[in-house]
Order: C-alpha cells, then structure tokens, then sequence
C-alpha cells in the first residue's frame, strides 16, 4: 500500500508538471487514433508459431511441429486463414519440402520427413499464410536448424577461417564418420557471395585430411559469403560441401543510435549502439566518446552481444566521435550523430516490472502542443498531450496498461507529424499461467509417466487452452535454451521487427533486471516497421495484393492454338485418381476459368478438359500459378553454423544406433542404400548438353517427353512445371531473385526472347541450374540462374511423351498434407526396448486441451537421462504460455 501511495504521489505531481489525459477533444490524437484503427482492420497484423519437438535433427528423422496462427491486436486464434504454408529451405535458398497444413481456428499440426539421403548442413524451416505475405517475408516464422547425416554421408569437414588484412585463411579437415582423415584427395574449390565468385582454385589434402588455402577478399564481400568444396577420390564421387563463411573480419560495423531519435544540445541524452561483426553477430568494442578537445565525455562498453548505452549532455558547437578498439586490438574513430539547437528528446525508463516512465525535454519552453501516442499490435493503448509553455514533461503509465510486446511510443507535433520515436518491450501480466505437475519425484526407464497439466489467467483462474507437448531426454539432446525457439521470443518480438535479432530467447527464458536492460537496449537499436504512421495518418496505404486464403482455387485460361482467348468455352475438373469428383464451368470473355472453394489432400491428380461453345477441342489449357514466396535474403543468416555436422556430434552418434535399430523393424524415412548405377540411357540423352557442371548436373532436368505439346511459347510449356521458376511475360526468373535466367541454347548465351523463338519439339533437354553450386561457374551474369537447353540431333533415344490429347491437360497440385503420428512404445506390451531407450523425443502430443483448465498426458520413459518437458501453448483470449519441466530417469 505504501508503495502505491508514492506511485500516485508522483502521477499527481507530473500531472502537475505538465502531462494531461488524452480526451476526446484532442484532434491529433483522435485522428490518428481513428486512422490507426481504420488501417488495423484494413491490415491486421497475423503472425505465425512452430513449436518444434527439439532444436536439431539427423537425416532419416521426422520434424514434428505444431502450427498457431494469431491475429489482431489482442492475439486471438486466426479464425479465417485456413491453410499454412511450411517449407525446409537449405542454405542455398532452395525450398527441398513444401508442405500445406490445413487450420482449424489457427490451429494446425504436422511432420516432415527427412529422407538418409538428405545433406547435412544449416537448414531454415519457415511458415507462413497467403495472407501473411503482404507484410513480406521478413516477418514470417523463419528458424535456422541444423541437419546431420552420419548415414549416407561419408565425408565430415571441420573448418576454422582467419582474416588479416584482407587476406582469408581457411583450414578444412575432412574425415569420415569415425573421425579418419581423407588424406591425399583433390579438393576444388571457390568462394561465392552474393555480388558472384571471389576467388577459386585448387588444393590436395595433407596426410591429416587438411587444405589450407588463403584468397584476397574485401571485408564487406563476406557477408553471406560461402566456401564451397568439391573433394573426390573418397570412393563415393565428387562429394560437394558448402561451409558459411563466418569470419571476423578486422573492425565492426558500429552504429549509435540517440534515443528518441534526437540529440538535442544542452539537454540529457541516452544514446544506445550496436556492433556488429563481418559475421553478422554482435562483437566485443570498447572506447570513449570525445568531443574535438579531446575531452572524454562518455565511456562506450559493451552489455550484451555488441550492444551497450551511454549518457552524455551534447553542448553546441561541439562535435564528438567515438575512439574505439575492436576485439582483433584495432582502432578506430567514429562520428557521433550531430545534436540540434532545437528538437525534442524522449527518454523512457522501460525496464521496471511495474511501470513505464515518459520524459520529453527539450532546450527551448515548447511553444506546441506535443502529442504522444502508445501503439501496440495496431492498437493505440496510451495516449497523452503537453501544456504549452513547459520545458519539459513527464508521465509514469503502469505496466498493467499494456500488453505483452513490443509498444511503440511517438511524439507527434501539433500538426500531427511524427518527431520522436522509441520502442519498449513490455513483460506484462498478461500471460498464461501453465503449470507440469508429475505423478511420481522420481522414475525409472521404460516407466509409465502422467503429468498433470493446468491453465490459468493472470487472476488465478482456469482458463481453456490448446497446447503442444515435447518430451527429450537432454543427455541425448544437449539444449542451449538462449538458441532454443520459444513462442514468447517468436510471437513478442522477432515477428515485430524486421532486422535480425541474435539469441532472442535470451531475454525470455530467466527474466531479471539484467535480461530487463539488455532487452531495453535491443528496443533502442531496432525498428518498428509493421507501419509508416506518416503512412497511416494520410491514409495512403496500399491495397493488400494477397487475399486470405480459405481453400484453393483452380484457375487459368483456355485460348485457341493461336493463342486467341476462348469465350464461353466449357471447362471440366475430374478426379484423375478414381473420377469421384468432376465439376464443370464456363470461360469469361477473355477466356479465362475458376473453381473456387476446393479443398483436395496432397497427391492428387486432376484432369482439365476444355471445350470450345461449339464443343470443339482444339483447344489449349493454362493453369496458374502462385510461386512460393522467394527464399533468399534470409535476415537470420548469422545463426547459421560453419560446422553445422560438427556441433551435434553428441546426438548424430547416438542417431546413428537409432536408425540402425529403425532398420530392423522397417521404421524410419530409410531408403534402401545400393551401389552406384550409371543410367546410361540419361547419360545418351544428355551427351550433347553444354552444362559446364557436366551433362545432367543440375538443380532439375526435363526431357523432350516431359515438355507439352501445343504451346504457343516454350515459356507457356514450362510455367508451373519448372520448380523455382516463374515466367513473366514470357521471362524466366527464378524465385531466389537476381534478374531474369540466363539462357545457354547448345553452348550459345541467349535470353528468355530468343528461347520463345525456338520450336518446342526441336528441344531434347532442358536443365535446372539454381543452387549455387550449379550456377558459380557461369560468373556474375548467371546471379539470377541459367537454362541450359539442348536441342535435338538426331542420335537420341525416342522417347514418347504421355499424351493426353488437345484440349485436356493433367494437374498435380500440391493440397493438404496429413500428418502421421508419432510412435511411442507401450512397454506394457512386447516391444523392443533398444529401440525405445535410444529415443530422444520420448514424446510429442501437438494437441493437448485444457477444457476446464485441466488436462493429463501418459507415455512411457525411454532409457536413463535427464529428461525436459516443454509445454507451449495458447488460451481462447490470446495469452500464450510456456513452461519447462525436468526430471531424472534412472
């Protein structure tokens, strides 16, 4: 109580000071109030959550993940958007599995396989709607995992990288899985960035399975650089590596960031700074700020992965910079952002638990009247204005104002024009109480195990929930929690901003003064950009271009063979598989068809049938289609790992007695592992193409047999059937971006233009070159892909395309994926206990519900460990929750 007399004390005495309540005679505030909630119902912001059963894999394994989808200001459960898009992306932007999942009240669940034959390497998983893809990619689910092969894959690398003076020294050791060094092998290799090759060359491993190689290189041409490695002579081919290039490279990247936006002469400033190293993370730096005396006004120290903050009063006709040492012992000087006569400055104290305090200073009596607006999630949750006349004003807002996020406060003029800008995370009270109870202190291998599972409000109260489970033995399956995915760190704050934020679960997973701060300083260093309020407040925004999407929709157009649009023209979609479905419908006046409000699983086969009015069937059919969003500028591109196989060396070991185990009772994504076959009948077909990686080395091959007859344009005959691929006006794009395919006709550089020229049955081959392994040979002007096309001569193998007539065209879309299920023994019944001791996901449930505030899980302990249970979820009025359980298992 004695607290909260001071607390209202204070508000009295800064009311006092110069700060009133927003009512509704304020103009701006109304206004942009009004605006906010106009462009909000417009825009809402939705925003998508996996839940994964643990952080990393091996090749022949199964991603189990939960989907939730939320939506709005108050983060309910997205009731519209039906169908979530999931793809496995590797480190070359290529899209390996593509999943949909259907949700019901933004809610879904869901596996991927992953094959033995799977790479090993740094891995993406991202998720996101239709819908979602306005925002742009930079705001979808977006995880960086690692991938190991200790099966099918023969050679390991372990790489270190050195920089000094722009001069990169590499040293990389291949070994086989037991740790014996490939000695004496040929090594190629070269060097790729986004800008194209940096350098290439040639090495032989030393008697320790060693290359060490050097190469000049500017600084700023590593970022998102790749060392990519061709080793042969190890008895499985030429095997290919591709090893980020994550090196630290002389200085930092060093950015000060005033807070507020403003230095303001003569008045307190906080300015906080970031360091980032050539790798993208945050580096070590040290110094002092001096004006052009020489005089130390500030000491600059990090806090927390390359972030810190200092205060300091800037006086006019100053100037200051920054003398800094970096963490290689180099030095530096830096200039400070120049301070103004006149402006505002807005400090806010975010890292108390219990309430925000607003200062706004300014050196000058503000002769205006200041507006300052809080949003959060699209929703205006504070708003207040200045008395003229005051040189400064201040407020404290209780924390329980807010919800948990990120809040944006702006500090509008009297005209409305945004001034000032600061963001502050708020740990709010407003979060699911979860709690894991067990049955028993203490268990044994193979025991049966119950938790008993309750949810709660913040007013102790029991709430329904939908929840998802995960239960690893951690002896197995050592976790780093700060690099762990976490629905607070995804859903609060990563999905807000649109930089790249490193160890976002660190500031979630033991909340305390010191997290508190660090996060206050990341709020400083990073923007809000879901919205532009200049934007907002002249109520320009733009349509949305992607709709949200409920079902599918089969569409496309039915033209003569001239290419003339064929109107009132009779379409028929049938079921290819067994005819149980066949819908008809009618052409447009510019030929064009739709079935709308489809919903089909994956792997279903259709056939199109088109007729003109007068029944005639000389006819073509064009499907559309809606290319995946592009994979490439991934943000996050620093958590990838440079040895990705060698840091989960712990589990891949235990894996591979896992899969040796699986083998004997048929389970797993196993495939049969044979000798090499040479198909000689491809080899013959593609003897004449001039792919420079070798006929047949490509991302994709089509042969003459698979490309459609009757197209007006070759491009009409590959849109859709190119995976990657995207024809716009008759021009290959791929959809890592980079500018329009590069075209090789039978050795010849062409372009899209001239392929439209050829004749379709004249072509034998085309081939795929999109990773970029496949296109470094061909330089800079192959940044956006290649096309090899090889055309006939004459000495091919005849081989007859399936032909199903003018007028009707197969389609094998890709539809709802039905997940399995997890396999958890019952060691009540005969089972194989190996089996079930060398799991490490002892358990996954993806849909555990609390009806009543309540619920139970059963399984069955594998063998001894220390086991982690991680419960995650979300209540019908939008609070999510996590908890973490361990217990022992002897």
């Amino acid at each position: 109580m004695k607290g909260k007399r001071i607390i209202a004390c204070l508000l009295l005495l800064l009311s006092a000071a110069g700060i009133f309540s927003f009512t509704a005679d304020d103009d701006v505030i109304a206004n942009l109030t009004k605006r906010l909630i106009a462009w909000s119902d417009k825009h809402p912001i939705e925003k998508a959550y996996l839940h994964f059963d643990k952080p990393y894999y091996t090749a022949g394994e199964d991603i189990w993940f939960k989907a939730y989808v939320l939506t709005g200001p108050d983060r309910q459960l997205q009731p519209d958007s039906s169908i979530l898009n999931v793809e496995l992306i590797n480190e070359a932007d290529s899209i390996k599995q593509a999943l949909k999942i259907q949700l019901h009240s933004g809610l879904g669940y869901g596996d991927i396989p992953l094959p033995d034959t799977l790479s090993e390497g740094n891995y993406r998983i991202r998720a996101y709607t239709e819908y979602m893809r306005n925002a742009g990619s930079e705001y979808f689910f977006d995880k960086a995992i690692v991938i190991g092969n200790v099966i099918t894959n023969k050679v390991f690398t372990s790489t270190t990288f050195k920089y000094s003076q722009n001069q990169v020294t590499a040293k990389v050791r291949y070994t086989d899985a037991n740790g014996a060094a490939y000695s004496n092998k040929k090594v190629n290799y070269s060097v790729m960035s986004p800008g194209g090759p940096k350098a290439k060359g040639h090495a032989e491993t030393d008697a320790d399975g060693n290359i060490n190689i050097s190469f000049a290189v500017d600084a700023n041409a590593l970022k998102s650089a790749k060392l990519l490695t061709a080793i042969s002579g190890t008895g499985q081919g030429t095997v290919y590596k591709s090893i980020p290039m994550q090196v630290m490279a002389g200085g930092a990247d060093v950015q000060f960031f005033p807070e507020g936006g403003n230095m303001v002469n003569d008045v307190p400033n906080r300015v906080a700074f970031k360091a980032v190293g050539t790798n993208g993370l945050g580096t070590e730096i040290k110094g002092n700020v001096v004006d052009n005396d020489g005089k130390t006004v500030a000491a600059v120290f990090i806090t927390h992965l390359g972030m810190g903050v200092f205060n300091f009063t800037p006086k006019a006709g100053k100037i200051y910079k920054a003398m800094l040492t970096y963490a290689d012992g180099s030095k530096g000087a830096i200039p400070l952002p120049k301070a103004g006569d006149s402006g505002y400055v807005l400090n806010i104290i975010g890292t108390d638990s219990n309430r925000i305090v607003v200062n706004i200073a300014s050196a000058k009596p503000i002769n205006e009247q200041l507006n300052l607006i809080a949003q959060c999630n699209g929703k205006v949750v504070y708003a207040a204005k200045s008395v003229v006349g005051k040189t400064s004003f201040s407020t404290v807002i209780p924390i329980s104002k807010f919800p948990s996020g990120i809040v944006q406060f702006t500090l509008f003029s009297a005209a409305g024009e945004p001034l000032n800008e600061r963001l502050v995370f708020v740990q709010g009270n407003d979060k699911l109480g979860l709690t894991i109870t067990p049955d028993a202190q203490s268990y044994s291998a193979r025991q049966a195990v119950m938790l008993n599972i309750a949810t709660k409000t913040t007013l102790d109260k029991p709430v329904m929930s939908s929840l998802s489970l995960a239960v690893v033995n951690e002896s197995k399956t050592p976790i780093d929690e700060n690099l762990e995915n976490n629905i607070f760190a995804s859903l609060l704050l990563s999905s807000d901003i649109k930089g790249y934020v490193e160890q976002p679960a660190y500031y979630f997973n033991n909340i305390n003064d010191k997290t508190r701060a660090d996060l206050d300083v990341l709020m400083m260093t990073q923007g809000y950009r879901r919205f532009q309020w200049r934007t907002v407040a002249a109520g320009t925004d733009s349509m949305d271009q992607y709709a949200v999407q409920k079902t599918f929709t089969i569409s496309g157009k039915v033209t003569t063979s001239s290419g003339q649009p064929v109107k009132g023209g009779k379409v028929e979609l049938i079921n290819f598989g067994d005819g149980i479905l066949q819908v008809d419908t009618v052409t447009d006046a510019n030929g064009h068809f739709a079935f709308t409000d489809v919903i089909y699983p994956d792997s279903i086969k259709f056939l199109l049938q088109a007729r003109t009015a007068k029944n005639k069937k000389n006819v073509v059919i064009t499907i559309d289609s809606v290319p995946p969003a592009a994979a490439g500028n991934y943000k996050s591109l620093p958590d990838f790992i440079v040895n990705a196989g060698q840091s989960i060396t712990t589990y891949a070991k235990n894996s591979r007695q896992f899969y040796f185990e699986q083998t004997k009772f048929g389970m797993g994504n196993h495939v049969i592992s044979l000798q090499e076959v040479v198909i000689r009948e491809k080899k013959i077909a593609l003897k004449h193409s001039a792919n420079l990686n070798g006929p047949g080395n490509a991302d994709q091959i089509l042969m003459a047999k698979d490309i459609s007859l009757g197209c007006v344009q070759l491009s009409d005959c590959l849109q859709g059937r190119l995976l990657g691929v995207i024809f716009r006006n008759g021009i290959a794009y791929s959809t890592r971006g980079g500018g329009p395919m590069l075209v090789v006709v039978d050795g010849m550089y062409t372009d899209s233009r001239y392929m439209n020229s050829m004749t379709v049955n004249d072509i034998q081959s085309i081939e795929v070159l999109r990773n970029i392994s496949n296109v470094a040979i061909y330089g800079g002007r192959a940044s956006g892909g290649v096309l090899v096309i090889t055309t006939k001569r004459g000495d091919e193998p005849v081989e007859y395309p399936t032909y199903f007539g003018s007028g009707v065209k197969p389609y094998a879309p890709k539809g709802i994926y039905r997940s399995r299920t997890f396999y958890s023994p019952k060691y009540s019944a005969k089972a194989d206990t190996k089996l079930g001791d060398l799991r490490t996901t002892i358990f996954w449930k993806p849909y555990v519900e609390t009806i009543d505030g309540k619920g139970t899980v059963n399984y069955f302990n594998g063998g001894p460990g220390t086991y982690r249970v991680v419960v995650e979820g979300v209540d019908v009025d939008g609070r999510i929750g996590r908890q973490v359980l361990r217990y022992n298992v002897q």
